[in-house]
Protein backbone atom coordinates (compact mmCIF):
# COMPACT_ATOMS: atom_id res chain seq x y z
CA UNK A 1 0.00 0.00 0.00
CA UNK A 2 2.66 2.29 1.24
CA UNK A 3 4.05 1.98 -2.99
CA UNK A 4 1.11 2.55 -3.79
CA UNK A 5 0.10 5.59 -2.10
CA UNK A 6 3.39 7.46 -3.10
CA UNK A 7 2.39 7.81 -6.45
CA UNK A 8 -0.81 9.78 -5.79
CA UNK A 9 -1.76 12.77 -4.27
CA UNK A 10 -3.84 11.72 -0.81
CA UNK A 11 -6.59 14.12 -0.15
CA UNK A 12 -8.56 12.26 3.59
CA UNK A 13 -11.94 13.38 4.45
CA UNK A 14 -12.67 12.42 8.20
CA UNK A 15 -16.27 11.36 9.47
CA UNK A 16 -17.58 9.52 12.05
CA UNK A 17 -15.76 6.08 13.10
CA UNK A 18 -16.68 4.19 9.69
CA UNK A 19 -16.79 7.03 7.40
CA UNK A 20 -13.45 7.60 6.49
CA UNK A 21 -12.32 7.57 3.01
CA UNK A 22 -9.41 8.20 0.74
CA UNK A 23 -9.01 9.38 -2.26
CA UNK A 24 -6.11 8.64 -4.68
CA UNK A 25 -6.20 10.76 -7.81
CA UNK A 26 -3.38 9.84 -10.58
CA UNK A 27 -1.53 12.96 -12.45
CA UNK A 28 -2.60 10.86 -15.09
CA UNK A 29 -5.86 11.85 -16.37
CA UNK A 30 -6.68 8.60 -16.91
CA UNK A 31 -6.15 6.85 -13.44
CA UNK A 32 -8.80 8.56 -11.33
CA UNK A 33 -8.61 5.89 -8.79
CA UNK A 34 -11.10 5.46 -5.21
CA UNK A 35 -10.11 3.45 -2.40
CA UNK A 36 -12.70 3.20 0.15
CA UNK A 37 -11.38 2.19 3.50
CA UNK A 38 -12.73 0.86 7.27
CA UNK A 39 -11.91 3.32 9.92
CA UNK A 40 -9.02 6.09 9.36
CA UNK A 41 -6.28 3.91 11.45
CA UNK A 42 -2.84 4.23 11.21
CA UNK A 43 -2.79 0.74 9.22
CA UNK A 44 -5.12 1.64 6.64
CA UNK A 45 -6.56 -1.61 4.34
CA UNK A 46 -8.38 -0.60 1.04
CA UNK A 47 -10.56 -3.13 -0.18
CA UNK A 48 -12.74 -1.42 -3.06
CA UNK A 49 -11.12 0.12 -5.95
CA UNK A 50 -12.91 1.98 -8.93
CA UNK A 51 -11.53 3.22 -12.03
CA UNK A 52 -12.75 6.37 -13.75
CA UNK A 53 -11.59 8.24 -16.54
CA UNK A 54 -12.60 12.69 -16.38
CA UNK A 55 -12.71 13.33 -19.83
CA UNK A 56 -12.97 17.01 -18.88
CA UNK A 57 -9.41 16.81 -17.61
CA UNK A 58 -7.97 15.02 -20.73
CA UNK A 59 -9.59 17.41 -22.71
CA UNK A 60 -7.52 19.96 -21.18
CA UNK A 61 -4.59 18.24 -21.06
CA UNK A 62 -4.64 17.48 -24.82
CA UNK A 63 -5.13 20.77 -25.79
CA UNK A 64 -2.89 22.85 -22.97
CA UNK A 65 0.28 20.31 -22.72
CA UNK A 66 0.02 18.24 -25.63
CA UNK A 67 -0.84 15.19 -23.98
CA UNK A 68 -1.12 11.92 -26.18
CA UNK A 69 -2.38 8.68 -24.28
CA UNK A 70 -0.45 5.55 -25.15
CA UNK A 71 -1.78 2.44 -26.17
CA UNK A 72 -3.10 0.79 -23.50
CA UNK A 73 -4.98 4.08 -22.01
CA UNK A 74 -6.26 4.65 -25.37
CA UNK A 75 -8.13 1.49 -25.28
CA UNK A 76 -9.37 2.33 -21.84
CA UNK A 77 -10.66 4.71 -23.55
CA UNK A 78 -12.74 3.04 -26.41
CA UNK A 79 -14.24 0.50 -23.76
CA UNK A 80 -17.93 0.30 -24.25
CA UNK A 81 -19.09 2.13 -21.33
CA UNK A 82 -16.77 4.95 -22.48
CA UNK A 83 -18.05 5.19 -26.36
CA UNK A 84 -19.95 8.28 -26.01
CA UNK A 85 -17.83 10.44 -24.27
CA UNK A 86 -14.91 9.55 -26.54
CA UNK A 87 -17.57 10.54 -29.32
CA UNK A 88 -18.19 13.99 -27.32
CA UNK A 89 -14.10 14.38 -27.11
CA UNK A 90 -13.27 13.33 -30.20
CA UNK A 91 -16.14 16.36 -31.23
CA UNK A 92 -14.63 18.87 -28.92
CA UNK A 93 -10.90 18.50 -29.93
CA UNK A 94 -12.38 18.93 -33.75
CA UNK A 95 -13.92 21.83 -32.18
CA UNK A 96 -11.06 23.56 -31.07
CA UNK A 97 -8.54 22.44 -33.69
CA UNK A 98 -10.69 22.59 -37.09
CA UNK A 99 -13.33 24.80 -36.30
CA UNK A 100 -17.04 24.32 -37.53
CA UNK A 101 -15.01 24.46 -41.15
CA UNK A 102 -15.54 20.94 -43.50
CA UNK A 103 -12.22 19.89 -45.56
CA UNK A 104 -13.82 18.63 -49.08
CA UNK A 105 -11.60 16.69 -51.47
CA UNK A 106 -12.18 14.46 -54.76
CA UNK A 107 -10.41 12.25 -56.65
CA UNK A 108 -9.49 11.24 -59.91
CA UNK A 109 -8.60 6.85 -60.83
CA UNK A 110 -6.20 8.29 -63.11
CA UNK A 111 -4.91 4.26 -63.96
CA UNK A 112 -6.45 1.47 -62.89
CA UNK A 113 -5.79 -2.06 -62.54
CA UNK A 114 -3.04 -4.26 -63.62
CA UNK A 115 -1.19 -3.33 -59.96
CA UNK A 116 1.36 -6.33 -59.29
CA UNK A 117 1.20 -5.79 -55.14
CA UNK A 118 -0.68 -8.29 -53.17
CA UNK A 119 -2.72 -6.15 -50.69
CA UNK A 120 -5.97 -8.66 -49.42
CA UNK A 121 -8.25 -5.87 -49.71
CA UNK A 122 -7.61 -3.98 -53.36
CA UNK A 123 -9.89 -4.99 -56.55
CA UNK A 124 -7.18 -3.61 -58.45
CA UNK A 125 -4.37 -6.63 -58.10
CA UNK A 126 -3.54 -8.96 -60.58
CA UNK A 127 -3.15 -11.24 -58.32
CA UNK A 128 -6.93 -11.61 -58.08
CA UNK A 129 -9.92 -12.28 -60.45
CA UNK A 130 -12.57 -8.65 -60.08
CA UNK A 131 -14.50 -7.21 -62.41
CA UNK A 132 -13.27 -3.69 -62.61
CA UNK A 133 -12.26 -1.41 -65.70
CA UNK A 134 -8.81 -1.39 -66.77
CA UNK A 135 -7.34 1.30 -68.30
CA UNK A 136 -3.20 3.04 -68.64
CA UNK A 137 -3.37 7.06 -67.30
CA UNK A 138 -6.14 8.78 -67.97
CA UNK A 139 -5.37 11.91 -70.93
CA UNK A 140 -5.74 15.67 -69.72
CA UNK A 141 -8.98 16.21 -71.15
CA UNK A 142 -10.55 13.30 -69.33
CA UNK A 143 -8.82 15.13 -65.70
CA UNK A 144 -9.58 18.86 -66.98
CA UNK A 145 -13.17 18.06 -66.85
CA UNK A 146 -13.62 16.06 -63.66
CA UNK A 147 -11.48 18.57 -61.94
CA UNK A 148 -14.32 21.33 -63.23
CA UNK A 149 -16.98 19.42 -62.61
CA UNK A 150 -15.80 19.03 -58.97
CA UNK A 151 -14.79 22.89 -58.53
CA UNK A 152 -18.21 23.98 -59.47
CA UNK A 153 -18.70 22.42 -55.95
CA UNK A 154 -16.52 24.54 -54.59
CA UNK A 155 -14.79 21.33 -52.99
CA UNK A 156 -11.11 22.34 -52.01
CA UNK A 157 -9.19 19.72 -53.30
CA UNK A 158 -8.77 17.35 -56.50
CA UNK A 159 -6.01 14.26 -56.30
CA UNK A 160 -4.63 12.20 -59.04
CA UNK A 161 -4.80 8.40 -57.63
CA UNK A 162 -3.12 5.77 -59.80
CA UNK A 163 -2.89 1.58 -59.15
CA UNK A 164 0.47 0.14 -59.36
CA UNK A 165 3.49 0.04 -57.09
CA UNK A 166 4.71 3.76 -58.79
CA UNK A 167 4.55 5.90 -61.38
CA UNK A 168 7.41 6.85 -63.05
CA UNK A 169 9.01 8.71 -65.92
CA UNK A 170 6.67 9.98 -69.10
CA UNK A 171 3.69 9.05 -66.57
CA UNK A 172 4.75 11.71 -64.17
CA UNK A 173 5.62 14.69 -66.77
CA UNK A 174 1.97 14.48 -67.99
CA UNK A 175 0.39 14.32 -64.24
CA UNK A 176 2.96 17.18 -63.85
CA UNK A 177 1.40 18.98 -66.96
CA UNK A 178 -2.36 17.84 -65.85
CA UNK A 179 -1.44 20.04 -62.76
CA UNK A 180 -0.12 22.98 -64.00
CA UNK A 181 -3.28 22.87 -66.38
CA UNK A 182 -6.06 22.49 -63.45
CA UNK A 183 -4.21 25.12 -61.70
CA UNK A 184 -4.64 27.49 -64.14
CA UNK A 185 -8.24 26.81 -64.53
CA UNK A 186 -9.59 26.28 -61.16
CA UNK A 187 -9.02 27.19 -57.67
CA UNK A 188 -8.55 23.92 -56.16
CA UNK A 189 -5.44 22.65 -54.89
CA UNK A 190 -3.68 19.42 -56.28
CA UNK A 191 -2.70 16.26 -54.47
CA UNK A 192 -1.25 13.06 -55.52
CA UNK A 193 -1.36 9.61 -54.48
CA UNK A 194 0.95 7.26 -57.15
CA UNK A 195 2.25 5.35 -54.47
CA UNK A 196 6.20 4.72 -53.47
CA UNK A 197 7.21 7.35 -55.78
CA UNK A 198 11.43 8.47 -55.81
CA UNK A 199 12.57 11.98 -54.54
CA UNK A 200 13.25 12.89 -58.36
CA UNK A 201 9.54 12.06 -59.21
CA UNK A 202 8.28 13.84 -55.89
CA UNK A 203 10.24 16.98 -56.79
CA UNK A 204 8.65 17.43 -60.07
CA UNK A 205 5.28 16.93 -58.93
CA UNK A 206 5.84 19.39 -56.04
CA UNK A 207 7.27 21.63 -58.82
CA UNK A 208 4.28 21.65 -60.94
CA UNK A 209 2.27 22.33 -57.81
CA UNK A 210 1.06 19.46 -56.29
CA UNK A 211 1.42 20.65 -53.02
CA UNK A 212 0.03 17.35 -50.98
CA UNK A 213 1.26 13.69 -51.55
CA UNK A 214 -0.90 10.56 -49.94
CA UNK A 215 0.20 6.98 -49.20
CA UNK A 216 -1.57 5.09 -46.52
CA UNK A 217 -0.48 3.14 -43.63
CA UNK A 218 -3.46 0.97 -43.86
CA UNK A 219 -3.47 -0.46 -40.53
CA UNK A 220 -0.28 -1.03 -37.71
CA UNK A 221 2.62 -2.47 -38.71
CA UNK A 222 2.05 -5.68 -37.71
CA UNK A 223 -1.05 -6.42 -38.92
CA UNK A 224 0.13 -5.13 -42.57
CA UNK A 225 2.30 -7.85 -43.05
CA UNK A 226 -0.55 -10.22 -42.72
CA UNK A 227 -2.30 -8.24 -45.71
CA UNK A 228 0.76 -7.50 -48.05
CA UNK A 229 3.86 -9.09 -48.52
CA UNK A 230 5.04 -7.16 -51.82
CA UNK A 231 5.99 -4.09 -50.32
CA UNK A 232 6.21 -2.33 -46.48
CA UNK A 233 4.86 -0.12 -44.09
CA UNK A 234 8.52 1.32 -43.62
CA UNK A 235 8.78 1.97 -47.51
CA UNK A 236 5.36 3.88 -47.03
CA UNK A 237 6.75 5.99 -44.04
CA UNK A 238 9.59 6.54 -46.32
CA UNK A 239 7.43 7.82 -48.90
CA UNK A 240 5.42 10.53 -47.19
CA UNK A 241 9.11 11.37 -45.70
CA UNK A 242 9.63 12.10 -49.41
CA UNK A 243 7.18 14.17 -49.62
CA UNK A 244 7.85 16.10 -47.12
CA UNK A 245 11.15 17.19 -47.36
CA UNK A 246 10.39 18.44 -50.94
CA UNK A 247 7.48 20.69 -49.03
CA UNK A 248 4.58 18.74 -49.55
CA UNK A 249 2.23 18.32 -46.68
CA UNK A 250 1.14 14.55 -46.52
CA UNK A 251 -2.10 12.57 -45.56
CA UNK A 252 -2.36 8.96 -44.44
CA UNK A 253 -4.68 7.02 -42.84
CA UNK A 254 -5.73 3.29 -43.29
CA UNK A 255 -8.62 1.01 -43.74
CA UNK A 256 -10.62 -0.56 -40.85
CA UNK A 257 -13.10 -3.77 -40.69
CA UNK A 258 -10.05 -5.75 -42.46
CA UNK A 259 -9.94 -7.84 -39.70
CA UNK A 260 -7.70 -5.68 -37.47
CA UNK A 261 -8.05 -5.25 -33.52
CA UNK A 262 -9.10 -1.80 -31.99
CA UNK A 263 -5.06 -2.10 -30.85
CA UNK A 264 -4.18 -2.64 -34.52
CA UNK A 265 -6.21 1.52 -35.12
CA UNK A 266 -4.49 2.42 -32.17
CA UNK A 267 -1.56 1.79 -33.09
CA UNK A 268 -1.80 3.11 -36.68
CA UNK A 269 -2.99 6.35 -35.41
CA UNK A 270 0.20 6.54 -33.35
CA UNK A 271 2.22 5.97 -35.86
CA UNK A 272 0.50 8.65 -38.00
CA UNK A 273 0.93 11.21 -35.13
CA UNK A 274 4.62 10.47 -35.16
CA UNK A 275 4.64 11.01 -38.78
CA UNK A 276 2.89 14.47 -38.55
CA UNK A 277 0.25 14.03 -40.90
CA UNK A 278 -2.11 16.85 -41.81
CA UNK A 279 -5.14 14.83 -43.23
CA UNK A 280 -6.06 10.79 -41.90
CA UNK A 281 -8.61 9.51 -44.55
CA UNK A 282 -10.78 6.46 -42.80
CA UNK A 283 -11.52 3.96 -45.11
CA UNK A 284 -14.40 1.03 -43.79
CA UNK A 285 -13.49 -1.67 -46.00
CA UNK A 286 -16.49 -2.34 -48.89
CA UNK A 287 -15.17 -6.37 -49.87
CA UNK A 288 -14.82 -7.10 -53.18
CA UNK A 289 -15.79 -10.52 -54.87
CA UNK A 290 -12.86 -11.84 -55.81
CA UNK A 291 -10.73 -10.12 -53.36
CA UNK A 292 -9.17 -12.37 -50.29
CA UNK A 293 -11.42 -10.18 -47.99
CA UNK A 294 -14.40 -10.73 -49.77
CA UNK A 295 -16.48 -12.59 -46.94
CA UNK A 296 -15.77 -10.22 -44.42
CA UNK A 297 -18.20 -9.32 -41.98
CA UNK A 298 -19.59 -5.68 -41.27
CA UNK A 299 -18.25 -3.44 -38.66
CA UNK A 300 -21.18 -2.39 -35.83
CA UNK A 301 -21.77 1.45 -35.92
CA UNK A 302 -20.65 1.70 -32.79
CA UNK A 303 -17.35 0.46 -33.24
CA UNK A 304 -16.52 2.10 -36.53
CA UNK A 305 -17.96 5.78 -34.54
CA UNK A 306 -15.34 4.40 -32.20
CA UNK A 307 -12.76 4.00 -34.24
CA UNK A 308 -13.14 7.02 -36.05
CA UNK A 309 -13.27 9.06 -31.98
CA UNK A 310 -9.90 7.52 -31.09
CA UNK A 311 -8.02 8.64 -34.31
CA UNK A 312 -9.37 12.16 -34.08
CA UNK A 313 -8.45 11.65 -30.55
CA UNK A 314 -4.92 10.99 -30.67
CA UNK A 315 -4.35 12.90 -33.70
CA UNK A 316 -6.19 16.18 -32.69
CA UNK A 317 -4.56 18.79 -35.15
CA UNK A 318 -5.10 16.25 -38.35
CA UNK A 319 -8.10 16.63 -40.28
CA UNK A 320 -10.04 13.31 -39.85
CA UNK A 321 -11.98 12.52 -42.94
CA UNK A 322 -14.33 9.81 -44.17
CA UNK A 323 -13.08 8.23 -47.46
CA UNK A 324 -13.41 4.74 -48.78
CA UNK A 325 -16.28 2.53 -48.07
CA UNK A 326 -19.05 5.69 -47.52
CA UNK A 327 -21.98 3.73 -49.22
CA UNK A 328 -21.35 0.75 -46.62
CA UNK A 329 -21.93 3.05 -43.82
CA UNK A 330 -24.57 5.26 -45.55
CA UNK A 331 -27.06 4.61 -42.70
CA UNK A 332 -24.95 6.58 -40.24
CA UNK A 333 -22.52 8.78 -41.59
CA UNK A 334 -23.96 11.72 -40.55
CA UNK A 335 -23.05 10.95 -37.01
CA UNK A 336 -19.74 10.45 -37.87
CA UNK A 337 -19.32 14.17 -38.19
CA UNK A 338 -19.75 14.66 -34.35
CA UNK A 339 -16.90 12.23 -33.54
CA UNK A 340 -13.62 14.12 -34.45
CA UNK A 341 -14.96 14.02 -38.58
CA UNK A 342 -13.88 17.64 -40.41
CA UNK A 343 -13.60 16.33 -43.90
CA UNK A 344 -14.03 13.96 -46.49
CA UNK A 345 -13.56 12.50 -49.99
CA UNK A 346 -17.09 13.62 -52.00
CA UNK A 347 -18.09 12.15 -55.51
CA UNK A 348 -16.77 8.98 -56.93
CA UNK A 349 -14.21 6.75 -54.87
CA UNK A 350 -12.02 4.28 -56.44
CA UNK A 351 -13.63 1.04 -57.68
CA UNK A 352 -16.71 1.28 -55.30
CA UNK A 353 -19.46 4.33 -56.17
CA UNK A 354 -19.54 7.54 -53.66
CA UNK A 355 -22.80 9.32 -52.38
CA UNK A 356 -23.67 12.22 -54.65
CA UNK A 357 -21.85 15.57 -53.93
CA UNK A 358 -24.76 17.28 -53.65
CA UNK A 359 -26.28 14.96 -50.94
CA UNK A 360 -22.93 15.05 -49.33
CA UNK A 361 -22.81 18.44 -49.33
CA UNK A 362 -26.21 18.92 -47.55
CA UNK A 363 -25.30 16.68 -45.07
CA UNK A 364 -22.54 18.91 -44.65
CA UNK A 365 -24.20 22.02 -43.96
CA UNK A 366 -27.09 20.42 -41.95
CA UNK A 367 -24.26 19.46 -39.41
CA UNK A 368 -23.31 22.86 -39.17
CA UNK A 369 -19.98 23.00 -41.12
CA UNK A 370 -18.61 25.59 -43.55
CA UNK A 371 -17.04 24.60 -46.62
CA UNK A 372 -13.51 25.40 -46.36
CA UNK A 373 -12.78 27.47 -49.12
CA UNK A 374 -9.65 26.39 -51.38
CA UNK A 375 -7.53 29.20 -50.84
CA UNK A 376 -6.77 28.57 -47.13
Amino acid sequence: MAGLLADYTIIVRFGCSYDGKIYLCSANPLRHVLFRSGPVRRNVKAYKMKREIDFDILKHKIIDDGYVPGVSEALELTRRNNRESLWNLADELRRHYQGDYFDTCSIINARSGRCPEDCKWCAQSVHYKTDIDIYPLVDGTKAMQLAKYNASFNIRRFSFVTSGRSVTGGEIDRLAAYTSEILEATDMKVCASLGLVGREDMQKLYDSGVTRYHCNLESSPSFFRKLCTTHTVEQKIETLERAKSVGMSVCSGGIIGMGETMRDRIEMALALRRIGVDSIPVNVLNPIAGTPLEGSASMRPEEVMTSFAIIKVLNPGSVVRMAGGQSVIAAYKSRLLSCGVSGAILGDMLTTGGDAVRNDMKMIKAAGFGIVPPEE
